[in-house]
Protein backbone atom coordinates (compact mmCIF):
# COMPACT_ATOMS: atom_id res chain seq x y z
CA UNK A 1 0.00 0.00 0.00
CA UNK A 2 1.19 3.61 -0.55
CA UNK A 3 3.12 5.13 2.30
CA UNK A 4 1.01 8.31 2.16
CA UNK A 5 -2.09 6.62 3.56
CA UNK A 6 -3.30 8.30 6.75
CA UNK A 7 -6.03 7.59 9.30
CA UNK A 8 -8.22 9.79 11.46
CA UNK A 9 -10.20 8.73 14.53
CA UNK A 10 -13.07 10.68 16.04
CA UNK A 11 -13.04 9.06 19.48
CA UNK A 12 -16.01 8.62 21.77
CA UNK A 13 -16.95 7.08 25.08
CA UNK A 14 -18.56 3.99 23.56
CA UNK A 15 -17.89 4.21 19.79
CA UNK A 16 -14.94 5.39 17.69
CA UNK A 17 -15.38 6.59 14.09
CA UNK A 18 -12.43 5.81 11.80
CA UNK A 19 -11.54 7.16 8.34
CA UNK A 20 -8.72 6.07 6.01
CA UNK A 21 -7.48 8.46 3.29
CA UNK A 22 -4.96 7.86 0.50
CA UNK A 23 -2.32 10.23 -0.85
CA UNK A 24 -4.81 11.94 -3.16
CA UNK A 25 -7.36 12.60 -0.45
CA UNK A 26 -9.72 9.83 -1.48
CA UNK A 27 -11.46 8.06 1.37
CA UNK A 28 -10.57 4.38 1.34
CA UNK A 29 -12.62 3.32 4.34
CA UNK A 30 -15.01 4.67 6.95
CA UNK A 31 -16.17 2.51 9.82
CA UNK A 32 -17.09 2.43 13.50
CA UNK A 33 -15.71 0.25 16.27
CA UNK A 34 -16.94 -0.21 19.81
CA UNK A 35 -14.84 0.78 22.80
CA UNK A 36 -14.49 -2.77 24.11
CA UNK A 37 -12.17 -5.75 23.67
CA UNK A 38 -13.73 -6.91 20.39
CA UNK A 39 -13.94 -3.38 18.99
CA UNK A 40 -10.32 -2.48 19.67
CA UNK A 41 -9.19 -5.84 18.30
CA UNK A 42 -11.14 -5.14 15.10
CA UNK A 43 -9.60 -1.66 14.95
CA UNK A 44 -6.10 -3.10 15.14
CA UNK A 45 -6.80 -5.69 12.44
CA UNK A 46 -8.31 -3.20 10.01
CA UNK A 47 -5.60 -0.57 10.51
CA UNK A 48 -2.88 -3.20 10.09
CA UNK A 49 -4.00 -3.78 6.48
CA UNK A 50 -2.77 -0.26 5.64
CA UNK A 51 0.72 -0.62 7.08
CA UNK A 52 2.43 -1.39 10.36
CA UNK A 53 3.39 2.25 10.96
CA UNK A 54 0.18 3.88 9.72
CA UNK A 55 -0.02 7.52 10.94
CA UNK A 56 -3.19 8.22 12.91
CA UNK A 57 -4.60 11.62 13.88
CA UNK A 58 -6.82 11.86 16.95
CA UNK A 59 -8.13 14.71 19.12
CA UNK A 60 -6.43 13.62 22.33
CA UNK A 61 -2.95 12.86 23.65
CA UNK A 62 -3.74 10.39 26.42
CA UNK A 63 -6.13 7.66 27.37
CA UNK A 64 -6.71 3.98 26.80
CA UNK A 65 -7.36 4.32 23.05
CA UNK A 66 -4.17 6.32 22.47
CA UNK A 67 -2.10 3.81 24.45
CA UNK A 68 -3.71 0.95 22.50
CA UNK A 69 -2.73 2.58 19.19
CA UNK A 70 0.83 3.09 20.39
CA UNK A 71 1.03 -0.52 21.56
CA UNK A 72 0.14 -1.54 17.99
CA UNK A 73 3.21 0.37 16.78
CA UNK A 74 1.20 3.09 15.00
CA UNK A 75 2.29 6.73 14.80
CA UNK A 76 -0.19 8.77 16.82
CA UNK A 77 -0.55 12.47 16.04
CA UNK A 78 -2.55 14.30 18.73
CA UNK A 79 -4.55 17.23 17.34
CA UNK A 80 -5.76 20.10 19.50
CA UNK A 81 -9.57 20.41 19.48
CA UNK A 82 -9.17 24.07 18.49
CA UNK A 83 -7.03 23.13 15.50
CA UNK A 84 -9.47 20.36 14.59
CA UNK A 85 -12.32 22.90 14.62
CA UNK A 86 -10.40 25.18 12.22
CA UNK A 87 -9.63 22.17 10.00
CA UNK A 88 -13.33 21.37 9.64
CA UNK A 89 -13.97 24.92 8.47
CA UNK A 90 -11.73 24.25 5.46
CA UNK A 91 -14.30 21.75 4.21
CA UNK A 92 -17.64 23.14 5.46
CA UNK A 93 -18.58 26.65 6.50
CA UNK A 94 -21.65 25.51 8.40
CA UNK A 95 -20.84 24.16 11.90
CA UNK A 96 -22.27 20.71 11.16
CA UNK A 97 -21.35 17.91 13.58
CA UNK A 98 -20.82 14.52 11.98
CA UNK A 99 -18.52 11.83 13.37
CA UNK A 100 -17.65 10.32 9.98
CA UNK A 101 -16.87 13.76 8.56
CA UNK A 102 -14.76 14.69 11.60
CA UNK A 103 -12.71 11.50 11.23
CA UNK A 104 -12.19 12.22 7.52
CA UNK A 105 -10.99 15.80 8.14
CA UNK A 106 -8.46 14.55 10.71
CA UNK A 107 -7.09 11.95 8.29
CA UNK A 108 -6.96 14.41 5.38
CA UNK A 109 -5.34 17.13 7.50
CA UNK A 110 -2.67 14.65 8.58
CA UNK A 111 -2.03 13.93 4.89
CA UNK A 112 -1.14 17.60 4.40
CA UNK A 113 0.50 18.41 7.73
CA UNK A 114 2.38 15.24 8.65
CA UNK A 115 5.83 16.75 7.84
CA UNK A 116 5.13 19.62 10.26
CA UNK A 117 3.34 17.71 13.02
CA UNK A 118 5.21 15.66 15.57
CA UNK A 119 4.04 12.16 16.54
CA UNK A 120 3.33 11.45 20.17
CA UNK A 121 6.31 9.82 21.89
CA UNK A 122 5.51 6.63 23.77
CA UNK A 123 6.52 7.07 27.42
CA UNK A 124 8.51 4.53 29.36
CA UNK A 125 6.52 2.50 31.91
CA UNK A 126 8.15 4.53 34.70
CA UNK A 127 7.15 7.85 33.15
CA UNK A 128 3.64 6.58 32.40
CA UNK A 129 3.19 5.65 36.06
CA UNK A 130 4.57 8.99 37.23
CA UNK A 131 2.22 10.83 34.87
CA UNK A 132 -0.79 8.86 36.09
CA UNK A 133 0.11 9.39 39.75
CA UNK A 134 0.83 13.12 39.50
CA UNK A 135 -2.41 13.79 37.62
CA UNK A 136 -4.49 11.71 40.01
CA UNK A 137 -2.77 13.45 42.92
CA UNK A 138 -3.98 16.75 41.51
CA UNK A 139 -7.57 15.53 41.81
CA UNK A 140 -6.95 14.23 45.33
CA UNK A 141 -5.53 17.60 46.40
CA UNK A 142 -8.57 19.37 44.92
CA UNK A 143 -10.89 17.03 46.85
CA UNK A 144 -8.81 17.56 49.99
CA UNK A 145 -9.21 21.32 49.69
CA UNK A 146 -12.94 20.97 49.03
CA UNK A 147 -13.54 18.78 52.11
CA UNK A 148 -11.37 21.02 54.28
CA UNK A 149 -13.39 24.06 53.19
CA UNK A 150 -16.60 22.20 53.97
CA UNK A 151 -15.38 21.23 57.43
CA UNK A 152 -14.28 24.79 58.09
CA UNK A 153 -17.73 26.10 57.08
CA UNK A 154 -19.48 23.50 59.27
CA UNK A 155 -17.41 24.41 62.34
CA UNK A 156 -17.85 28.14 61.77
CA UNK A 157 -21.62 27.64 61.70
CA UNK A 158 -21.86 26.19 65.22
CA UNK A 159 -18.40 25.82 66.87
CA UNK A 160 -15.98 28.48 65.51
CA UNK A 161 -13.45 27.90 68.30
CA UNK A 162 -12.49 24.50 66.81
CA UNK A 163 -11.99 26.08 63.38
CA UNK A 164 -9.77 28.90 64.67
CA UNK A 165 -7.67 27.07 67.25
CA UNK A 166 -4.83 25.80 65.02
CA UNK A 167 -3.17 27.24 61.93
CA UNK A 168 -4.38 24.47 59.63
CA UNK A 169 -7.55 22.47 59.90
CA UNK A 170 -6.09 19.41 58.14
CA UNK A 171 -3.42 18.90 60.81
CA UNK A 172 -3.77 15.78 62.95
CA UNK A 173 -4.07 17.80 66.16
CA UNK A 174 -6.85 20.00 64.70
CA UNK A 175 -8.85 17.00 63.50
CA UNK A 176 -8.40 15.25 66.85
CA UNK A 177 -9.72 18.30 68.66
CA UNK A 178 -12.77 18.45 66.40
CA UNK A 179 -13.49 14.79 67.20
CA UNK A 180 -12.70 14.88 70.95
CA UNK A 181 -14.52 18.17 71.58
CA UNK A 182 -17.21 18.28 68.86
CA UNK A 183 -19.47 20.72 70.72
CA UNK A 184 -18.90 24.10 72.40
CA UNK A 185 -20.09 22.64 75.71
CA UNK A 186 -17.41 19.93 75.62
CA UNK A 187 -14.74 22.41 74.56
CA UNK A 188 -15.68 24.76 77.42
CA UNK A 189 -14.24 22.18 79.85
CA UNK A 190 -10.73 22.57 78.39
CA UNK A 191 -8.36 24.64 80.49
CA UNK A 192 -4.62 25.09 80.32
CA UNK A 193 -3.73 21.73 81.93
CA UNK A 194 -6.25 19.73 79.92
CA UNK A 195 -5.04 21.48 76.75
CA UNK A 196 -1.43 20.54 77.63
CA UNK A 197 -2.42 16.86 78.07
CA UNK A 198 -4.35 16.91 74.79
CA UNK A 199 -1.37 18.38 72.91
CA UNK A 200 1.04 15.82 74.37
CA UNK A 201 -1.33 12.97 73.51
CA UNK A 202 -1.50 14.11 69.87
CA UNK A 203 2.20 14.83 69.40
CA UNK A 204 1.75 18.58 68.95
CA UNK A 205 4.94 20.19 67.63
CA UNK A 206 3.76 23.78 67.29
CA UNK A 207 5.28 26.72 69.07
CA UNK A 208 2.10 28.03 70.69
CA UNK A 209 1.92 27.39 74.42
CA UNK A 210 -1.07 25.50 75.92
CA UNK A 211 -2.09 28.60 77.88
CA UNK A 212 -2.28 30.67 74.70
CA UNK A 213 -4.29 27.99 72.92
CA UNK A 214 -6.70 27.68 75.84
CA UNK A 215 -7.18 31.45 75.87
CA UNK A 216 -7.77 31.45 72.09
CA UNK A 217 -10.29 28.63 72.48
CA UNK A 218 -12.40 30.43 75.07
CA UNK A 219 -12.23 33.74 73.18
CA UNK A 220 -13.96 32.08 70.20
CA UNK A 221 -16.29 29.77 72.12
CA UNK A 222 -19.56 30.72 70.45
CA UNK A 223 -22.43 28.25 70.29
CA UNK A 224 -25.47 27.72 68.06
CA UNK A 225 -28.89 26.42 69.11
CA UNK A 226 -28.96 22.88 70.60
CA UNK A 227 -30.56 21.31 67.53
CA UNK A 228 -28.05 22.95 65.20
CA UNK A 229 -25.18 21.84 67.43
CA UNK A 230 -26.40 18.23 67.36
CA UNK A 231 -26.75 18.11 63.59
CA UNK A 232 -23.58 20.02 62.77
CA UNK A 233 -21.41 18.08 65.23
CA UNK A 234 -22.42 14.86 63.49
CA UNK A 235 -21.37 16.35 60.14
CA UNK A 236 -18.12 17.71 61.60
CA UNK A 237 -17.02 14.32 62.94
CA UNK A 238 -17.59 12.60 59.62
CA UNK A 239 -15.92 15.37 57.61
CA UNK A 240 -12.94 15.17 59.97
CA UNK A 241 -12.67 11.43 59.30
CA UNK A 242 -12.91 12.01 55.55
CA UNK A 243 -10.30 14.77 55.63
CA UNK A 244 -7.91 12.57 57.60
CA UNK A 245 -8.33 9.77 55.05
CA UNK A 246 -7.63 12.17 52.18
CA UNK A 247 -4.53 13.43 53.98
CA UNK A 248 -3.24 9.86 54.33
CA UNK A 249 -3.99 9.19 50.68
CA UNK A 250 -2.13 12.30 49.56
CA UNK A 251 0.86 11.36 51.72
CA UNK A 252 0.87 7.86 50.20
CA UNK A 253 0.86 9.38 46.71
CA UNK A 254 3.72 11.72 47.67
CA UNK A 255 5.79 8.81 48.97
CA UNK A 256 5.19 6.72 45.84
CA UNK A 257 5.93 9.65 43.52
CA UNK A 258 9.19 10.45 45.31
CA UNK A 259 10.29 6.81 45.05
CA UNK A 260 9.53 6.62 41.32
CA UNK A 261 11.26 9.94 40.70
CA UNK A 262 14.42 8.60 42.35
CA UNK A 263 14.29 5.55 40.05
CA UNK A 264 13.80 7.50 36.83
CA UNK A 265 16.99 8.30 34.83
CA UNK A 266 15.95 11.97 34.54
CA UNK A 267 14.87 12.26 38.16
CA UNK A 268 18.17 13.65 39.41
CA UNK A 269 18.17 16.30 36.68
CA UNK A 270 14.68 17.60 37.50
CA UNK A 271 15.33 17.33 41.24
CA UNK A 272 18.39 19.56 40.82
CA UNK A 273 16.26 22.55 39.81
CA UNK A 274 16.48 25.17 42.57
CA UNK A 275 13.45 25.39 44.84
CA UNK A 276 11.83 22.23 43.46
CA UNK A 277 10.63 19.43 45.73
CA UNK A 278 10.09 15.82 44.68
CA UNK A 279 6.40 16.19 43.80
CA UNK A 280 6.89 19.31 41.70
CA UNK A 281 9.95 17.77 40.03
CA UNK A 282 7.84 14.71 39.17
CA UNK A 283 5.08 16.90 37.72
CA UNK A 284 7.59 18.77 35.54
CA UNK A 285 9.10 15.49 34.35
CA UNK A 286 5.68 13.95 33.67
CA UNK A 287 4.48 16.92 31.62
CA UNK A 288 7.73 17.75 29.77
CA UNK A 289 8.47 14.09 29.10
CA UNK A 290 11.56 12.12 28.15
CA UNK A 291 11.68 13.06 24.45
CA UNK A 292 14.43 15.69 24.17
CA UNK A 293 13.52 16.32 20.51
CA UNK A 294 10.05 17.51 21.55
CA UNK A 295 11.42 20.91 22.57
CA UNK A 296 14.49 21.64 20.39
CA UNK A 297 14.42 25.28 21.53
CA UNK A 298 13.67 26.87 24.88
CA UNK A 299 11.06 29.09 23.22
CA UNK A 300 9.03 26.02 22.27
CA UNK A 301 8.93 24.82 25.87
CA UNK A 302 7.92 28.29 27.05
CA UNK A 303 5.11 28.34 24.49
CA UNK A 304 3.90 24.89 25.55
CA UNK A 305 3.84 26.06 29.17
CA UNK A 306 1.96 29.24 28.25
CA UNK A 307 4.83 31.45 29.45
CA UNK A 308 5.54 33.05 26.06
CA UNK A 309 3.08 35.81 25.09
CA UNK A 310 1.28 35.86 21.75
CA UNK A 311 1.95 38.75 19.36
CA UNK A 312 -0.82 39.82 16.98
CA UNK A 313 0.21 42.30 14.32
CA UNK A 314 -1.77 43.71 11.41
CA UNK A 315 -0.75 46.89 9.59
CA UNK A 316 0.24 49.48 12.17
CA UNK A 317 -1.44 47.60 15.02
CA UNK A 318 0.67 45.36 17.21
CA UNK A 319 -0.65 43.72 20.36
CA UNK A 320 0.96 41.29 22.80
CA UNK A 321 -1.46 39.07 24.66
CA UNK A 322 -1.57 36.27 27.19
CA UNK A 323 -1.11 32.81 25.66
CA UNK A 324 -4.20 30.72 26.45
CA UNK A 325 -3.51 27.77 24.16
CA UNK A 326 -1.02 25.83 26.27
CA UNK A 327 -0.59 22.85 28.55
CA UNK A 328 -2.47 23.97 31.65
CA UNK A 329 -0.78 21.37 33.84
CA UNK A 330 2.66 22.54 32.75
CA UNK A 331 1.68 26.18 33.18
CA UNK A 332 0.44 25.42 36.70
CA UNK A 333 3.68 23.60 37.55
CA UNK A 334 5.78 26.57 36.43
CA UNK A 335 3.51 28.87 38.43
CA UNK A 336 4.08 26.80 41.58
CA UNK A 337 7.80 26.93 40.91
CA UNK A 338 7.78 30.71 40.36
CA UNK A 339 5.83 31.25 43.59
CA UNK A 340 8.77 29.77 45.45
CA UNK A 341 6.98 27.48 47.88
CA UNK A 342 9.18 27.01 50.95
CA UNK A 343 9.09 23.21 50.66
CA UNK A 344 9.18 23.20 46.87
CA UNK A 345 5.75 21.60 46.67
CA UNK A 346 2.58 22.63 44.85
CA UNK A 347 -0.19 24.47 46.59
CA UNK A 348 -2.37 21.85 48.23
CA UNK A 349 -4.69 21.47 51.13
CA UNK A 350 -2.30 23.45 53.31
CA UNK A 351 -3.16 26.64 51.45
CA UNK A 352 -6.79 27.51 50.77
Amino acid sequence: MPESITAGIDWGGSLHQVAIVDGRGRQLASFQVAHDVAGLAELGERLATYGADLPVAIERAEGLLVEHLQALGLQVYPVSPRIAARIRERYRVAPIKDDAFDAFTLADALRHEQPRWRPLAEPSPLLAELRALTRDRERIVAEHVRVQNQLHAILESYHPAAARLFSRLDRKVALSFARDYPTPARAAQVGERRMARFLARNGYTGRVAPAVLAERLHANLLAAAPGTVAGKSFAARHHADLLEQLTRTREAYDERIARLLAEHPDGELFRSFPGVGPVLAAILLAEIGEDRARFPEAAMLLAEAGLAPVTRQSGKTRRVRFRRAASHRLRQAFTWWALGQPDGEPLGAARL
